[in-house]
């Protein structure tokens, strides 16, 4: 993830999420150093984003390529009551850095020592 570049994963809600505590879970390998941000919103089906969680973190790299950094982080957020047709958004973005790929996520998990992203929910 580069400057200005981000990723969102949307998840069609269900039932309303209880207000709690939130826990993301985002291993990580680092080329160089960024400024991250990760958030957890409500995408309305009638419009509009609704704030739920985020962090803020930088990221400097560990000196290997090969190396995953762990990351978890926990949040309180406010209950989440849905409507039909809402999602459940997760947004990672890089604020900024020189390359277009400085932070990416261990999506291989055990195999690089680290842990596959994940995002907990209150319950």
């Amino acid at each position: 993830m580069g400057a200005g570049s981000s990723q969102e994963a949307e998840f069609t809600l269900v039932a309303d999420i209880p207000a709690g505590t939130w826990r993301l879970v985002a291993d990580c390998f680092v080329l160089e150093s960024v400024d991250m941000q990760f958030e957890i919103f409500q995408r309305k089906a009638a419009g509009g984003d609704v704030p739920i969680v985020r962090w803020d973190h930088h990221f400097d790299p560990s000196g290997s390529p090969t190396v995953v950094q762990a990351y978890e982080v926990t949040a309180a957020g406010p209950r989440v009551a849905v409507a039909k047709g809402d999602q459940l958004i997760f947004r990672y973005t890089g604020t900024n850095s020189t390359q277009p790929t400085s932070w990416f996520p261990d999506g291989e998990g055990a195999n690089y020592g680290g842990r596959i992203p994940y995002v907990d929910l209150p319950h």
